[in-house]
């Protein structure tokens, strides 16, 4: 995992460097801070998704402008995506005896996510610049906890289902928001992003779950 960051670093500060020496029309390279909730849900194929539940994701954004109004958006956050779902016989609590027993479930899963996007923005409108989104999510667990309960009675708190659960994620994201110009170098960027998540979160071959998130995206560029 340490690679992992280390390749993104070197290849975003590889980027930027090109962008500064590179002839011709500079478009230009941003990096920004982001830090905002997310409201998760949970999708079983078999059961029910028991509402949304609130997460947080943190970390770098960067934009690659590639012409005026375009460019490649990436970034590298922690991404916390819970959910609440009810599921029968679900692994480690069910032993495998006969019958079936319905489980509360909360999720509560960490991934590092490198958003893979392009974002189209609209020509300044006073200092506002409005635009939309839309790319693949790729998430890497670093972390799977779990409650449950049967019957309102708590079964377990915190249960560890890292062996549960697979380590990559893919998800659809569609986004659209704002950019406003605080500073000649400076904006902040405002809005909203669904996350539909697409690939089993689960381990186990004999159920399917997804996990899938709206963030209120706040950041700023420099």
């Amino acid at each position: 995992m340490k690679k992992l960051i280390t390749v993104f670093l070197l290849s975003i500060l590889a980027s930027s460097l090109y962008a500064q020496t590179s002839p011709g029309i500079d478009y230009g390279f941003r990096l920004g801070l982001t830090a905002h909730p997310t409201l998760g849900w949970v999708k079983p194929e078999v059961g029910k998704s028991d509402g949304i539940a609130l997460g947080f994701s943190y970390g770098l954004l960067a934009d690659f402008n590639f012409a005026e109004n375009y460019c490649f958006a990436t970034g590298l956050t922690i991404t916390t995506i819970n959910g609440k779902s009810t599921e029968v016989n679900i692994p480690p609590y069910y032993d495998g005896g006969s019958g079936q027993t319905a489980y509360s479930l909360r999720y509560k899963l960490q991934y590092i996510e490198v958003p893979l996007t392009i974002k189209l923005k609209t020509d300044k409108m006073g200092d506002i610049r409005w635009y939309g989104q839309f790319g693949l999510s790729n998430d890497f667990k670093i972390g799977a906890k779990q409650d449950a309960d049967i019957a309102g009675k708590k079964v377990k708190t915190d249960q560890g289902i890292g062996k549960y659960t697979n380590f990559y994620r893919a998800g659809l994201i569609v986004g659209a928001g704002g950019e406003y110009d605080i500073a000649d170098h400076t904006s902040v960027a405002i809005g909203l992003t669904l996350n539909n998540g697409f690939t089993n979160i689960a381990s186990d071959k004999n159920r399917s779950v997804k996990n899938h998130y709206i963030g209120l995206n706040i950041g700023v560029f420099f």
